[in-house]
């Protein structure tokens, strides 16, 4: 099992960053959040995951370990497999899950893509106390960053390039901007928003 990585960035793409190790490249898959958050040439450590099938291995990656644990329990839910745990990860932060499974909160989980209603209650039934309680009661708060405009025109590009239409993407930042949000909170809070349709 490959739990960590550390090494420089190679590239990057949407949802996915090479890391270089030793002269190895490993290609990881990670959310499209922690994508915008690395840029080429930077040193990095990532939590990992390795999905092993009959027909390919792939190694997902994560900012945290506390990230990568939630991942793994996500994935002893009935229906939910790699994808759909990696995608409820790119829109809630693990204690913003362990709220919505503890308050039994169908609408937050019904937020992450691929789960309905059913997949919700079954999230709820299913994992119970496994993942622990939250660590942070309130709302963490975010620093003020310094170019929110070109913040927000960034965000809307990620968003555009992952399916949603400009007018979309535009509509979404347009009710969140204003709040001090940086680029990779402001992407998670409007992935939150449009939810999983791309119209």
């Amino acid at each position: 099992m490959i739990a960590q990585l550390s090494g420089t960035v190679a590239s990057v793409g949407l949802d996915s960053i090479v890391v270089l190790v030793s002269g190895v490249g490993f290609d990881v898959k990670v959310v499209p959040t922690y994508a915008q958050q690395v840029r080429v040439g930077d040193e990095v450590t990532v939590a990992t995951s390795l999905i092993v099938r009959e027909d390919s291995l792939t190694l997902m990656g994560f900012e945290t370990a506390d990230q990568r644990d939630v991942f793994t329990i996500l994935q002893t839910v009935s229906g939910i497999g790699p994808r759909i745990a990696l995608g409820a990860l790119g829109v809630l932060s693990p204690d913003d899950l362990r709220r919505a499974v503890r308050d039994h909160d169908l609408s937050t989980l019904g937020k992450i893509p691929g789960v309905g209603k059913k997949s919700a209650q079954r999230m709820v039934l299913e994992l119970g106390e496994k993942l622990g309680q939250p660590a942070h009661l309130g709302k963490e708060g975010t620093g003020a960053t310094l170019n929110m405009g070109a913040v927000e025109e960034d965000v809307v590009a990620a968003l555009v390039s992952m399916g949603w239409k400009q007018s979309q993407a535009q509509a979404a930042i347009d009710t969140l901007g204003g709040q001090g949000l940086g680029a990779s909170d402001l992407l998670r809070a409007a992935l939150l928003k449009l939810g999983g349709s791309r119209g």
